[in-house]
């Protein structure tokens, strides 16, 4: 009866040290994932971060183009204060539409709100190729073509 008991608590012996041996194992492996998730998180927070500052960049840079087409525009008004009637009314008409458009653009601009990166780089792609067709129609505009 000895015999048994000694085997008795030997298994429990044995089963107590892997348990623990298992415990320990899977402890680790918690802690590495707390750890992974940790991390995870932190990068996420910065890629927002960036992502926000990057938003924020180009809203800076496309209303500083859009102020210099509304400057464009009123130079051009006074330039063409001497025209005739005929091609002032004409010039003033093609203004009034461009600067209809450099408005929408502006309201655009501030009605973004940031709604996650691939809707970010969309709208950035779209404005961007607005903006430039903008653009090139205040200069087309302003460019006297005589010969």
């Amino acid at each position: 009866m000895t015999k048994s008991i000694s085997k008795i608590v030997a298994t429990i012996y044995l089963a107590g040290i892997v348990a623990t041996i298992g415990s320990n194992a899977y402890s680790q492996k918690v802690k590495k994932a707390q750890q992974n998730v940790t991390q995870a998180q932190k990068d996420l927070a910065k890629a927002n971060a960036d992502y926000l500052k990057e938003v924020a960049n180009y809203k800076k840079e496309s209303a500083e183009k859009i102020a210099a087409n509304d400057k464009s525009a009123k130079e051009f008004e006074a330039r063409i204060a001497s025209e005739k009637a005929e091609a002032k009314a004409d010039y003033k008409a093609k203004i009034s539409a461009l600067e209809l458009k450099n408005s929408d653009m502006k309201k655009r601009l501030e009605d973004y709100k940031a709604d996650g990166k691939d809707q970010w780089e969309k709208f950035k792609a779209e404005f961007s190729h607005d903006m430039d067709e903008l653009g090139r129609a205040f200069k087309d505009l302003t460019v006297r073509n005589t010969k």
